[in-house]
């Protein structure tokens, strides 16, 4: 079932998207060669709790036999697409480019971003990379509103994205989002006839996450049973952004320059 939500719930949200956005950007001002994954982890816990928010990802998935996820950033480097575990004690090398997914529970609500971003000195092609995944996001923000499908959204992304030599994944999606971190409906970076296709309505709350490789869009597991990489090797990068379907189009509640 898809949660409509009220004007005030969505300011909520608004709120917290705010602290969210700044706990990206804080983790991002310290992104460079030598830094640990541990550290950007760190920073970004530090931003939220002193800010009035509860990290969202840590412990999430916790159940019997298992902790739930162990960190309170998701921070993918080169060919991990997601879900890389951040308090590793990993350094960041000249030339890497590491994805900094993060979440915020404010009030009962969550939201959830990402961004990706270069570590010194990157190629061309992961410059382009990161670039046309940004675009890919952007383009299909500039689609949401009342009466759009999601199929809309998943077109976009995919013919962006495929347009410019690079592949989408296929395993995972973005996904409505409110009181539950994840909520329906499920928005895939490409389009399949056998997907839901949902119209979307004003009070509808999604996270558009476009998930793009410079190779093939096949993935594995780690062991640590979290990170997700691709299995040929080939570099990845991952924005997303939460946004509210408003009367007249939307609005992106972890606004900032991505």
């Amino acid at each position: 079932m898809i949660s409509i939500k009220t004007q005030e719930e969505i300011e909520i949200m608004r709120q917290g998207g705010k602290i969210l956005a700044g706990a990206v950007a804080a983790a991002r001002a310290i992104v460079k060669s030598g830094v640990s994954l541990k550290e950007l982890d760190t920073c970004a816990r530090e931003y939220i709790v002193a800010h009035g928010g509860v990290p969202a990802f840590f412990g999430y998935g916790q159940r019997k036999g298992q902790p739930g996820y162990p960190a309170t950033l998701c921070a993918s480097v080169n060919d991990e697409v997601v879900h890389g575990i951040g308090c590793r004690d990993i350094l960041l090398h000249d030339g890497d480019i590491v994805g900094l997914d993060l979440g915020v529970k404010y009030q009962g609500f969550y939201t959830d971003m990402a961004v990706t971003v270069g570590v010194g000195n990157i190629s061309s092609e992961d410059e382009r990379l990161i670039t046309v995944t940004r675009e890919a996001l952007e383009r299909a923000i500039a689609k949401v509103g009342p009466g759009t499908k999601t199929s809309v959204l998943s077109k976009t992304i995919q013919q962006w994205c495929e347009g410019n030599g690079f592949g989408v994944i296929r395993d995972l999606s973005g996904h409505g989002i409110g009181r539950n971190l994840h909520e329906e409906p499920a928005i895939f970076c490409f389009y399949d006839r056998r997907h839901a296709d949902v119209l979307l309505e004003e009070g509808m709350v999604i996270c558009i996450e476009p998930m793009v490789v410079a190779g093939d869009w096949e993935v594995m597991t780690d062991d640590d049973c979290w990170t997700i990489r691709t299995q040929d090797g080939s570099r990845a990068a991952h924005f997303e952004h939460t946004i509210a379907v408003t009367k007249d189009g939307c609005a992106v509640l972890t606004a900032q320059e991505i």
